[in-house]
Parts: C-alpha cells; structure tokens; sequence
C-alpha cells in the first residue's frame, strides 16, 4: 500500500509545484520541465505496481448498473478532455472542463471499485484535481471564451470521445478488468 500512496503522493507533488512555488519553478526554466513530467511519469508507474500488489477491505463489487454509470461518465469525461482542446461551448460554462472531467472519471471508478486500494488510487486522484481546481482558481480570475463555437468542433469532440473510449476499452481489457460488463 505504501508504493501506492507514494504514486498519489508523488503525482500531487509534481502537479501542485507549479501553483505552490510558481518562483521556484519558473527559475528552473525547461530543466524544471523535464523533471516535471519525470516525476510525473514515475508517479504513474508508483501508482499502477502499488495498485496491483495492494490489498485491503472489499466493500463492493462491479454491477451491472455501476458499470453502466461508470461508462456513461467516463464517456462525458473524455468529451471534456476534448472540448477543452478544441474550446468547444461547454468551455464557455466550464472553466475547468480537463479538471471536471477527471474528477468525473475518478468518481466512476471509484463507483465499480468498493476496495481500500480503489478509494486511495481514485479518491486521492479525485481530491487531488478538486484541490487543483481550488488553487487555480484562488490564483487567477476567469474570462469564458465567447466563441464562436462551430458545430463542426462540437461534432469532432464527441466522435473524437467515442473513438477514445473504444481504444481506451480496448486496453483496459488487456490489463485490466473489461470495463463493458459486470
């Protein structure tokens, strides 16, 4: 369990240095850059080896109606990460739609996951992008794009969430539970 809380740890740490010791950060120039997604990318591995090897209290398991919940908002949360790059309208309402998004795809697998491991990996990794929002927002004022905001992005962000979600379903068969079933 303690690789597993040094991976959530680790990722907290190396995303937060930015707002935290934005003085620091900025001194290191594109040196702070790569040791940024370094820290990052070792986070990611500390998290997937402690969530594999961890063990603890089993409060629920995966239904039908959970997975389907899950899928449903793992769905809105890649369409989040792609409107937010393409400045789609939500982006116009949601200041954080990447933040938003990742917060609902932590509450999803928190939802098909009722384990101590699960509420650590997804909880940790939930409050964390809520504590992000926080930050970011106690640091800077917000002006909402006003677009325009062309179908034709609106059309791409969706399609472009469902072709991710296939790939990602794909995947996550091969290492992980099949995310369609119970």
């Amino acid at each position: 369990m303690l690789i597993l809380i040094l991976g959530v740890a680790l990722w907290w740490g190396a995303h937060l240095f930015k707002r935290l010791a934005p003085e620091r950060r900025e001194a290191m120039g594109d040196r702070g850059r790569g040791l940024v997604a370094g820290l990052l990318l070792l986070s990611v591995i500390l998290m997937i080896w402690g969530y594999r090897i961890s063990d603890g209290p089993y409060w629920w398991g995966r239904s039908g109606a959970l997975v389907g919940m899950n899928n449903l908002l793992v769905l809105i949360a890649f369409y989040l990460f792609a409107a937010a790059g393409m400045k789609t309208r939500v982006t116009a309402y949601l200041r954080h739609p990447q933040l938003v998004g990742f917060s609902l795809w932590a509450v999803a697998h928190l939802l098909v996951n009722g384990d101590l491991p699960s509420f650590i990996l997804f909880g940790g990794l939930l409050v964390w992008a809520l504590a992000e929002i926080v930050v970011i927002n106690r640091d800077s004022a917000w002006t909402p794009p006003t677009g325009p905001f062309p179908a034709r992005k609106e059309v791409m962000a969706v399609v472009g969430a469902i072709v991710v979600m296939a790939v990602v379903a794909i995947l996550h068969g091969w290492v992980g539970p099949q995310p369609y079933g119970a």
